[in-house]
């Protein structure tokens, strides 16, 4: 049941953490890793449907006049729509709420239980957007959705990193983007299908299928064994949590581990309030991450495939057909490069990745940019051959994503906080990725009336931005154990004068 792969500390100390991949370990993150799907569906699906003319013509009934009638409108304009859009964003509203209500959850109650609340959400969600008979109870749905994503993208993250060995947690918590993007890529095949149902309500189909993942999540949490890291902080039953420890590790020696495990739950006991706590001097560096990476993540431009890629197809010239069928190639593409950063991270390590998918991704985009504003304009259409050359673009720029920010956003943040305010640091950093998203969502059919070409301009000059900043602020954190991760902060050169060096006693002093 167990692979006999030793994982070590390789940061330097003298501690030696043993243990082995295990199939245990493996299968609870696999059923954890669905709180991606569900993320990732939702994320295709939503792109998907609002592509689909039946759909646009019940609830959305402006911009389908516009889309068939208006001869006069801007090709880039012709999806401009806030109602439209805010189908789209009304999610991450609700995600920004439940992240932080999923915080206190997680802290008080453990992993599991915000897992589990997530996917009961999210499947409530899922009945009533099938369902949907009026634009409200349609956004209704939308926000149960984003409560379960909430919750979602709050615990399943950091389950993944406390489970992980440390060796291989950058493989395993890169598990969640994958997820995310299997869902999608589930989502595109999905679309393409019931678009072609007769009778135009193949949508209903497609927003009601989001309801399998999120019984297998909800189901599948039931099983799900707390983290070592959480038993400890909530309990004090510490021979409960040794005991998973070992079955974690496929081990019996995990003195080593343990004894980091306990002495951060000591500190993190002593901490009542760890939104207060996350402010202070020391903790600075990985409040900015917290907030900066989720920020940089979704001003990558992202989201202009992700929610609108059917859109942004039709924008070219493509049919409905066309553009669903384009998505799935890119979703394929998305998928395969986050397999790929899965084996390649805990080598090469976190930076080298940021720096190549920033390169690979403001390349394609300042192309794809160029092909536009050169071939597109505001009423004409785009020739099939460079048709094909935006999809192929397209799919570039998605792999960059794919095995850099993609992945990298939700592995970073989880590793970096100490146990006293990893919580409320990954709360903050759901939080932050909600509220951009919602704003990006919410703006970017704007955007694209406005600036028209020039989007993928403004964005990849934010993906040099955000590349230069991860090169210069981030210190390395492959292989370092979870909960000796404040040693990486103390040896950076930028950091170390705010979170303070350790003394020849072992002592933190304030810088």
């Amino acid at each position: 049941m167990a692979a006999g792969m030793a994982i070590a500390s390789e940061g330097g100390d003298n501690n030696i953490y043993n243990g082995k991949i295990t199939a245990f370990v493996i299968l609870s993150c696999m059923m954890a890793g669905m709180g991606g799907v569900i993320f990732g569906y939702d994320i295709g699906i939503s792109g998907g449907v609002t592509s689909m003319e039946p759909f646009l013509e019940k609830f959305f009934p402006e911009v389908h006049r516009k889309m068939k009638e208006d001869t006069k409108i801007s090709n880039y304009c012709k999806f401009d729509s806030q109602l439209l859009t805010s189908f789209t964003s009304s999610l991450y509203v609700a995600g920004l709420v439940a992240s932080f209500v999923a915080s206190s959850v997680t802290r008080a109650f453990g992993r599991k239980p915000s897992v589990l609340m997530g996917g009961a959400a999210f499947l409530a969600g899922s009945a009533l957007g099938g369902a949907a008979v009026n634009v409200y109870m349609l956004i209704f749905g939308r926000l149960l959705l984003g409560v379960g994503v909430g919750f979602a993208n709050q615990s399943v993250p950091l389950y993944l990193s406390e489970m992980a060995p440390a060796r291989y947690r950058g493989a395993i918590n890169n598990g969640f983007q994958f997820s995310i993007g299997i869902g999608a890529l589930a989502a595109n095949f999905i679309n393409y299908g019931t678009e072609q149902i007769k009778g135009g309500w193949g949508w209903r189909v497609s927003l009601a299928l989001a309801a399998v993942p999120a019984s297998i999540l909800t189901l599948g949490a039931l099983f799900l064994p707390e983290t070592p890291n959480s038993l400890i902080q909530r309990k004090s039953d510490h021979q409960k949590a040794k005991l998973m420890l070992q079955r974690v590790r496929g081990t019996n020696d995990v003195e080593a581990e343990f004894d980091d495990l306990l002495k951060a739950s000591s500190t993190a006991k002593t901490i009542n309030h760890p939104f207060k706590k996350i402010i202070q001097r020391k903790y600075r560096p990985q409040l900015l991450m917290a907030m900066a990476i989720p920020f940089f993540q979704q001003v990558t431009g992202i989201n202009v495939i992700a929610f609108y890629a059917p859109l942004l197809f039709r924008t070219i010239g493509l049919g409905v057909s066309a553009s669903l069928l384009s998505s799935v190639f890119s979703g394929i593409v998305g998928a395969g490069s986050t397999l790929i950063s899965m084996f390649i991270v805990d080598r090469l390590g976190r930076k080298k990745l940021f720096l190549i998918g920033g390169i690979q991704m403001f390349v394609s985009q300042v192309i794809i940019g160029g092909v536009m504003a050169v071939q597109l304009g505001d009423q004409g259409t785009v020739s099939k051959g460079y048709s094909i050359l935006v999809l192929i673009l397209i799919c570039v720029y998605v792999a960059g994503f794919g095995w850099s920010w993609g992945p990298l956003g939700w592995l970073v943040p989880s590793e970096i906080f100490q146990l006293e305010i990893r919580s409320a640091g990954q709360s903050i950093t759901v939080a932050v990725s909600f509220v951009f998203t919602f704003i990006v969502a919410q703006t970017f059919l704007a955007m694209l009336c406005h600036f028209k070409a020039g989007i993928f301009f403004f964005f990849g000059g934010w993906v040099v931005v955000m590349t230069a900043f991860m090169q210069l602020l981030l210190p390395e954190t492959k292989s370092v154990p979870i909960e000796q991760m404040d040693r990486v902060w103390r040896e950076h050169w930028f950091w170390k004068k705010y979170v303070g060096e350790v003394d020849e006693q072992g002592k933190m002093e304030e810088a």
